[in-house]
């Protein structure tokens, strides 16, 4: 299987376009309107980088919503802050600061709900309060969507990593995705899979609307993925791509920061179902681990390894051009499953202890999770 599905993900995985083709940064007769949509809660560290970074886009007409959704740090008066000093400049950054979030709601959801309300663009892009946006990001993901005629379009972000643990979880999730997400089928009409990234999610608003905005998801832990499952699952054209350095984002610090992150989204990817939980880690933990532990066997054993390890080198050696992570990396694939086996397993433990998802500060109770928790595939 790994021979198998390596070879397909090798073979397949350069059909994806990558928006750094020099087609797709002619400048626009007239530029395009974008409404951009930021929610934070408590992103004081990072907030003000983002928000210049979307101030300084080039060849759109962006109207910018920066969503202060409860903070209790400077999250709110530093938005406030750039606001001020743009609408000198005379652009254009509107925030808007919420101080309850009504029941029924999980707060990113509320935030985006209410800025998406407002906008008045033919586009809407949402992303998130730590991301580093490149000043041609929405000219070239604009001219992408429209050479494609897409209505939702997908770049994937380019990670920050600055230690080992960072680079060796990042370098394990883009192996297993290749080998099982098969983003390359997301074009074709009928096929399952599909895409959504919190950080550029890329939509036009009348698509957005006859979806029902994120009022049709208010519960959803994981919105960015069934915003993309909807839109593929309801008919509408998404496209995914490449794009290095173009949307910049720090996930995380250290692989124990990764472990934390994902706390919240792991038992939501089974959709908070124990037993699917369970046998989706049985099924990792061979998949991923018993070649590795097949090193203690025969000679015939041993030679599955390298087999493995050398498509693992091979999978990894592709990607080094998005990620500039070393395809030495591919020797901490098994410490890196692990990792993930852990967090999964933690992911559902602590939502079963709490009762919920604890997330910035708001506890989201299991009961009506996993009553709105809808499909993914």
């Amino acid at each position: 299987m790994w021979v198998v599905s390596t070879a397909v993900a090798l073979k397949k995985l350069p059909e994806i376009p990558d928006v750094l083709d020099g087609k797709y940064s002619e400048p626009r007769m007239e530029p395009t309107q974008v409404a951009v949509i930021l929610p934070a809660k408590n992103e004081a560290a990072d907030i003000e980088a983002t928000l210049r970074s979307l101030l300084a886009l080039e060849g759109v007409q962006a109207e910018i919503f920066a969503v202060d959704d409860r903070s209790t740090d400077e999250t709110g008066a530093i938005m406030d802050r750039v606001a001020a000093e743009a609408a000198a400049q005379g652009r254009n950054l509107t925030v808007l600061h919420i101080k309850e979030l009504p029941e029924g709601w999980m707060g990113k959801t509320h935030a985006m709900a209410v800025a998406a309300r407002q906008a008045k663009s033919p586009w809407l892009l949402f992303t998130d309060g730590d991301v580093i946006f490149a000043k041609d990001t929405l000219l070239r993901a604009l001219n992408f969507a429209e050479s494609e005629r897409a209505d939702h379009v997908v770049i994937f972000p380019s990670l920050i990593l600055k230690s080992f643990g960072e680079r060796a979880m990042i370098a394990f999730f883009q192996g297993v995705s290749a080998l099982f997400s098969r983003f390359w089928r997301i074009p074709i009409e009928g096929t399952k899979e599909s895409l959504g990234v919190g950080a550029f999610n890329l939509i036009r608003t009348d698509v957005y609307r006859k979806l029902g905005g994120f009022e049709s998801l208010r519960m959803e832990v994981l919105e960015d993925l069934r915003l993309g499952f909807e839109v593929k699952r309801q008919g509408y054209r998404q496209r995914v791509a490449f794009g290095r350095d173009l949307v910049r984002v720090r996930w995380a610090v250290g692989a124990i920061g990764m472990v934390r992150n994902i706390t919240k989204n792991m038992f939501a990817v089974f959709r908070f179902r124990i037993l699917v939980t369970l046998g989706a880690c049985a099924g990792m933990a061979v998949f991923c681990l018993s070649p590795f532990a097949a090193l203690a066997g025969g000679w015939w054993m041993r030679c599955a390894t390298a087999v493995v390890m050398a498509m693992l080198l091979l999978l990894y050696r592709y990607y080094r051009q998005f990620t500039g992570i070393s395809v030495w990396y591919a020797l901490t694939f098994p410490l890196a499953a692990l990792l993930v086996l852990y967090a999964i397993l933690r992911s559902m433990m602590l939502t079963l202890a709490r009762g919920g998802v604890m997330w910035r500060g708001t506890l989201y109770p299991l009961a009506d999770l996993r009553k709105f928790a809808g499909p993914l595939r």
